[in-house]
């Protein structure tokens, strides 16, 4: 459990904590990245690459049609090391586009912002430092409700006066791409600021190499949002999907963020005894949320999905020929053919065909008296209903 404590913020709440028969504290993993920075930590390894698809758990209110569940798999990619920087900070986010565009899920957009650059714009709001991160936490909340409800909240629930709460929204309505970075560059207030200096120029270097990665036309730098957990220290990043406009699907299917990620240079020194630092970056692919939408898709468009591999279906016309059916799926399997049979001793033939068309099955291999006499195998394709002996 100690691991796990001070690491997420707000979001410490959804941690599912237990107790073991001992009495040690322990809990289950909230994510993959504050194990991996644990890792990187005890094995004093300052430089990797890696991907990790695990299960992860919440205890969040599951909305299953969403994708949202309280056990659910995390795609996890990082890089942890000392670099120039932003030039893994890019790669991140062209992997993004990549699997995003790949998977044909439909319109996309990744926001892009700086933990740097909002803690500017919080100090030059006057907010104290103390109040940054709740206030970020509520400043994140911009995607799901209006402007009103969350000044509300910051005024409200987390204390800020309301003229800050105000010169709050004037920037973190904000969203565009390089122009926007130049013009808060120019900004009076924020260029007097040291870190959303530096956020900024950072910022500006990605937007570079993100044209030469030819993917801006999926990136807007989006000053709202703010990814609520604590170890973020400079670039986050959220993938959204944007809402089909389509007339087959009664309702159109909103699924909000399915990848987020960013950099969180701390949370390796967070663990090492001696508070060694490792920066890192990463990114986190919801695939339970990607599925739900996959899963809607196919279920309006009527189309059939393969759901097994397998090749060839092992059949027989009459009875009494288990041991012909076992015997050739044998040397099927040996031959590292994907086969099955059905596990019935006397199906009929009808049966088996059936259930080559439902999963998908091209072919069905079919032993009778006949062939066992000939010695040869009847192969039938499930579509077109060809035979050939062979």
């Amino acid at each position: 459990q100690e691991t796990l404590m001070g690491k997420y913020g707000e979001d410490a709440k959804l941690i599912y904590e237990l107790q073991d028969q001992g009495g040690e504290l322990l809990a289950l993993r909230y994510d993959l990245t504050v194990p991996f920075a644990r890792y990187l930590a005890m094995n004093k390894i300052a430089n990797m690459k890696r991907y990790h698809i695990a299960k992860v758990y919440r205890r969040d209110n599951p909305a299953t049609t969403r994708g949202r569940y309280r056990e659910f798999y995390q795609c996890d990619f990082d890089i942890a090391g000392q670099f120039d920087p932003m030039i893994p900070d890019a790669e991140c986010l062209k992997i993004v586009h990549e699997i995003l565009s790949d998977l044909q899920l439909g319109d996309f957009l990744i926001k892009v912002n700086d933990r740097r650059i909002l803690n500017g714009v919080f100090a030059v709001c006057g907010i104290p430092e103390s109040k940054f991160i709740t206030t970020c936490s509520t400043v994140d909340k911009l995607d799901k409700m209006p402007w009103e409800e969350v000044r509300s909240e910051m005024v409200g629930e987390k204390g800020l006066s309301p003229e800050a709460a105000d010169h709050i929204g004037e920037y973190v309505q904000l969203h565009g791409g390089l122009d926007l970075i130049e013009r808060l560059l120019q900004d009076p207030q924020l260029s007097q600021n040291k870190l959303a200096k530096e956020g900024l120029g950072d910022m500006k270097l990605l937007f570079e190499y993100l044209t030469l990665f030819g993917i801006t036309g999926k990136i807007s730098f989006d000053l709202s949002l703010a990814r609520g957990l604590d170890y973020y220290t400079g670039v986050i990043f959220e993938a959204v999907l944007l809402q089909q406009e389509n007339d087959h699907v009664e309702e159109s299917v909103s699924v909000g963020s399915v990848a987020g990620g960013g950099r969180y240079d701390g949370l390796v020194g967070m663990f090492d005894p001696k508070g060694r630092k490792v920066p890192c970056v990463g990114v986190s692919i919801g695939i339970e949320r990607i599925f739900s939408i996959l899963e809607q898709r196919v279920k309006a468009s009527g189309e059939k999905v393969r759901t097994t591999e397998t090749q060839v279906l092992v059949a027989t016309p009459q009875k009494h020929l288990l041991a012909a059916r076992l015997k050739l799926i044998s040397e099927l399997w040996d031959a590292g053919i994907k086969a099955e049979m059905l596990y019935k001793k006397d199906p009929k033939l009808l049966k088996q065909l059936q259930y080559c068309e439902d999963t998908g099955i091209p072919l069905a291999a079919i032993v009778g008296e006949q062939e066992l006499t000939d010695g040869v195998v009847k192969l039938r394709d499930v579509a077109t209903r060809e035979e050939v002996r062979m």
